[in-house]
């Protein structure tokens, strides 16, 4: 077990076995040395407790080019300062980056706490999706707008008189156009996922529904959507919600392929309505379980589990942001149930 100081001995149990690695240490010159370290230390920085307990903090996990900017940090601890920073440090396995918080504390035997959190991972990552994103959507709007050009030479070409002339070009042309409506799906996400929090985070749902409704209307004439729902709504959510809704009509409107598609729209309420259920029924073909298992309930994504497309993952990843949830189940109507989750505004 890590010894701790008495005065805060009732959390060494939490404290050892956290997943962030945390370093008690006295400052002696300004220089901080080691006096306990918790296991998590010992398991992301791969130096045993004999080593690392009573030494120079910096000597072990600071490269030297990073001394000025730990001296830094330090002298701020020294000066009753917390500090918060992203900083490399180096472990037995090489350079590492963590989020770094050094917390000033008075008492005998220790004279402030080292925090580190590990982001190497997270931020690589983010690296990655940014680079991918970047590439995928720029090459992939130059391709396909080539592919159009091209399948229309060729579709001119194309003997008029065979029966199946219409139906390749139709299967062409709407090939093409899933490939693009993919590609600004891409572009919604990362613009919705990358965009801030703002302070205002009260949205009238029924006044964005009326909007949504009215548009769908019009653009699908022989759909039927009908609607109960109360003149107002206010919900904690970002302004983006808007996105999650006309996403999930659309799915319902598009993914019909009877003649008249019909979708109910109304909300329930949940929990004492504390929370708000805006839901969408439709008699559409339903969502495969597999698919819903892994948008829904976060089962794995693999080769054969997976879902069909980005729509929903924009919808949930948009209604997430905001604080809700997104569930699918199964409509009275024969097709897909879907719930846009969200807390009420008081």
């Amino acid at each position: 077990m890590v010894e701790v100081p008495e005065d805060v001995d009732g959390f060494s149990h939490l404290i050892e076995h956290i997943q962030d690695a945390v370093v008690g240490f006295e400052l002696v010159g300004s220089e901080p040395e080691v006096r306990w370290v918790n296991k998590s230390f010992v398991d992301l920085f791969g130096y045993s407790r004999d080593q690392i307990v009573n030494a120079p903090l910096n000597k072990y996990i600071v490269p030297e080019w990073l001394r000025r900017e730990a001296a830094t940090l330090d002298k701020r601890t020294d000066d009753g300062e917390v500090n918060y920073q992203r900083v490399q440090r180096q472990t037995f396995d090489g350079l590492q980056e963590f989020l770094y918080r050094g917390i000033p504390y008075d008492s005998d035997r220790v004279d402030g706490f080292a925090v580190y959190t590990p982001l190497t991972k997270v931020s690589r990552q983010e690296r990655q999706v940014q680079v991918l994103n970047r590439v995928l959507r720029h090459n992939l709007r130059n391709q396909v707008t080539v592919i159009e050009g091209n399948v229309e030479r060729l579709i001119a070409r194309l003997d008029r008189s065979d029966d199946r002339t219409d139906e390749i070009a139709t299967d062409a042309r709407e090939s093409i156009s899933n490939l693009r409506n993919l590609s600004e799906e891409v572009g919604q996400i990362h613009q919705i996922l990358g965009r801030p929090p703002t302070g205002d985070n009260r949205v009238d749902l029924m006044a964005v529904l009326d909007d949504t409704v009215e548009e769908f209307r019009k653009k699908y004439p022989s759909s039927v959507i009908k609607t109960d729902i109360p003149p107002t709504l206010c919900v904690r959510a970002s302004s983006d919600i808007r996105t999650a809704v006309e996403e999930l009509v659309e799915n319902a409107v598009e993914h019909n392929p009877a003649d008249q598609s019909h979708i109910w729209i109304y909300t329930q309420p949940v929990v004492e309505d504390e929370w708000i259920d805006l839901v969408i029924d439709d008699d559409g073909p339903t969502i495969p379980k597999s698919e819903r298992k892994v948008i829904a309930d976060g089962a794995e994504i693999t080769s054969h589990q997976h879902g069909s497309g980005l729509g929903l993952w924009l919808a949930k990843w948009t209604v997430e942001k905001s604080g809700g949830q997104l569930l699918i189940g199964e409509s009275s109507l024969g097709g897909n149930k879907l719930r846009i989750r969200l807390q009420t505004f008081d």
